[in-house]
């Protein structure tokens, strides 16, 4: 299972063909995994799953009850715009113009690593995104992981 770590700027060309960063590609090496599929994310970004990733998100998706409509809804929403993608010979991804215009990309991204899936942001939404006072962050921090139960070790500094 692939677990990316890293930041990486990129450029999207006209044809909104972008450069899979090597970072990234050596970080899959041993995976056998050029395939991916590339999705609508949650606060306008754009998540690409490596393939394997993605099958487990969807199997998990088909295991819900179908009936409920709260699950349809997310399911149809979760999906729509969900595109397989594949790098070529030059290391490239071609991303398409829909989902570009979702995440407000325009030629400069940012490739963000987040677990078992990149996500990819327009450059100023991301700089904007990130702006927070570090004394912001402490409290984010304590709220989210201050209830974790540390005493097996698994504590994050």
């Amino acid at each position: 299972m692939a677990h990316f770590i890293g930041e990486h700027s990129g450029k999207a060309d006209a044809k909104g063909r972008v450069m899979f960063p090597a970072v990234f590609r050596k970080q899959l090496a041993g995976e056998g995994q050029e395939e991916f599929v590339i999705n609508r994310g949650f606060e306008a970004c754009l998540v690409l799953y490596p393939r394997k990733e993605w099958d487990e998100i969807s199997a998990k998706l088909q295991a819900l009850n179908a009936f409920k409509k709260e699950n349809r809804l997310f399911i149809r929403q979760f999906n729509n715009g969900a595109t397989p993608v594949q790098l070529d010979s030059a290391g490239r991804m071609l991303i398409p113009k829909e989902l570009m215009r979702y995440a407000g990309i325009q030629s400069e991204l940012v490739f963000a690593a987040n677990g078992n899936k990149i996500e990819l942001w327009a450059k100023d939404h991301y700089e904007e995104m990130m702006q927070i006072d570090p004394d912001e962050f402490a409290n984010l921090a304590e709220r989210v992981m201050g209830n974790m139960d540390n005493t097996n070790g698994n504590d994050v500094p």
